[in-house]
């Protein structure tokens, strides 16, 4: 165990070491702390480039902490981190926002960023993903690609925007298809969702949507056995088998990092909850595959790009 904290503080010296120049703004030093790890292909990876591209933005010294997955750990970690220096920290997940919310009075001179969460102290401040609309394009295309007519959602919880979005776009795209949706009621318990799976693929499921980034990769790896079809999920995961992949719901939550530390560097980072959608540029789709005909992917672009500029869906621009 000590040897692998020591590898882990020298990385963090490697990487703080690699700029010379410090921000000439209100940001100094950076963290990022993640609930399990910045290996896991999917969350924490996205979350680890968005503070090496702060790094690399600012010249900032920058460290991350792992496995910061409770109120103590997480107020041991930020002790530490303010002895430091580190002014901005990032909680890569929604349960920061709570931790944060209880400790930040401590740090008034540490600015608390969190996702997906409900930031209320003043020195706190949540990112926030509109998915709606990601989850509706994506259901377009598993609707338009199914061959049962069966389509699943394998998502993490039941208030995730995205499952909603999925379900209009699959039943905008084709009335006759029938969406099953189950929850893992976790981010990361993967062999609950491989036994949701399961019962979903005998239900002649052919297409899936697993939208929970610590089970995705082991539920699409499942699939690619047997031959079966999925929307990736966080990132582009056409990486994964580009037959496998039919397209991606894609969100820059590293881009968003850095966005919010460009306003934090400025002193203009507001307190509490923001938004981002596809019009702020964090939210895309990925590579299509071969399986996916031009002409329809030409189509889904469009509606994309009309997405982008009006603010509506498919749905309501045929109610236009």
């Amino acid at each position: 165990m000590l040897k692998k904290i020591g590898i882990c503080m020298l990385f963090a010296l490697l990487l703080s070491g690699c700029y010379k120049t410090e921000s000439s703004g209100h940001l100094k030093k950076a963290a990022l702390l993640v609930p399990n790890t910045i290996n896991d292909q999917v969350w924490g990876t996205k979350g680890y480039k968005g503070l090496l591209a702060i790094q690399s933005r600012f010249g900032a010294d920058v460290f991350y902490k792992e496995k910061m997955n409770s109120k103590f750990i997480v107020e041991q970690a930020v002790k530490d981190l303010q002895d430091k220096g580190v002014n901005l920290i990032i909680g890569h997940g929604s349960e920061y926002a709570e931790y944060f919310n209880e400790i930040s009075d401590k740090y008034p001179d540490i600015r608390f960023v969190s996702f997906n969460g409900d930031a209320t102290k003043p020195n706190t401040t949540s990112l926030n993903f509109k998915a709606k609309a990601m989850g509706f394009f994506g259901g377009m295309v598993a609707a338009e690609m199914s061959q049962t007519k069966q389509i699943g959602v394998l998502a993490a919880y039941d208030w995730q925007p995205e499952v909603k979005g999925f379900v209009e776009g699959a039943v905008f795209q084709d009335q006759q298809v029938k969406v099953d949706v189950e929850y893992v009621n976790g981010w990361d318990d993967e062999e609950k969702a491989l036994q949701l799976l399961n019962r979903m693929i005998s239900n002649r499921n052919d297409i899936f949507y697993p939208a929970g980034d610590g089970f995705n990769v082991p539920v699409i790896e499942r699939l690619k056995e047997k031959q079966l079809h999925a929307i990736g999920y966080v990132s582009d995961q056409s990486n994964l088998g580009s037959t496998t992949i039919l397209t991606s719901t894609i969100q820059n939550v590293d881009a968003l990092y850095v966005r919010a530390a460009e306003k934090f560097d400025k002193n203009e980072l507001e307190s509490g909850n923001l938004f981002f959608d596809i019009q702020d540029g964090v939210i895309t789709m990925g590579q299509y595959s071969p399986l996916v005909k031009k002409s329809f992917q030409a189509e889904m672009k469009k509606y994309f790009q009309l997405y982008k500029e009006t603010g509506k869906l498919p749905d309501k621009l045929k109610e236009g």
